[in-house]
């Protein structure tokens, strides 16, 4: 007879023990740890805060925080995305230690070894908690898959490649070329 043992369940608490110098997330209270990103995963980071980020600022829209950067929905609910932004009249959910609360929008650039977890885990916390909006961006085809949040999941607005822009109404008169996210 075989005996299962039970889960252990981690917390917030259990989580800040962890150390600094790997990447974690917690999701319903399961722990996972994720490699450092590849390069190109961080060049893409890069091309979109500097896409981005200048016009957030310009127009005082918010705050734009690349990872690592915690996310804490829950106790057992903590995650790390490539990006958030948060609208300035949502400002008050980032604190001097995490952003604690949904953010408006989510960008994660998927990798071999986090896109599965990207694309249905997270995907669920998220839409769980109220993201209005994710973007998964893929390295592997050059493209952006674009969600929005509806009354219970994400709906999906597109996969944009290069040629297009994508636009989003958290981001009023954003039109960002996929072709520079992408760019070397």
């Amino acid at each position: 007879m075989t005996t299962s043992r039970p889960k252990v369940r981690f917390t917030y608490s259990d989580y800040c023990l962890l150390p600094e110098d790997k990447r974690y997330e917690l999701i319903g209270g399961e722990l996972y740890m994720a490699p450092a990103p590849l390069t190109r995963h961080q060049v893409i980071l890069l091309n979109l805060v500097l896409l981005i980020g200048p016009f957030v600022r310009q127009r005082n829209l918010g705050r734009l925080l690349p990872a690592p950067v915690d996310v804490i929905f829950s106790d057992e609910d903590v995650l790390q995305p490539d990006l958030i932004f948060v609208a300035a009249d949502r400002e008050a959910i980032v604190t001097e230690r995490a952003c604690e609360g949904a953010p408006d929008l989510v960008i994660e650039i998927l990798s071999p070894s986090t896109g599965r977890r990207d694309r249905e885990l997270k995907r669920k916390v998220y839409a769980n908690y109220g993201v209005k909006e994710y973007w998964l961006v893929d390295p592997e085809s050059d493209s952006v898959h674009v969600l929005r949040l509806g009354d219970a999941d994400f709906t999906d607005c597109g996969i944009f490649r290069s040629g297009a822009s994508i636009t989003t109404p958290l981001l009023p008169r954003l039109e960002l070329p996929v072709s520079d996210v992408f760019a070397p």
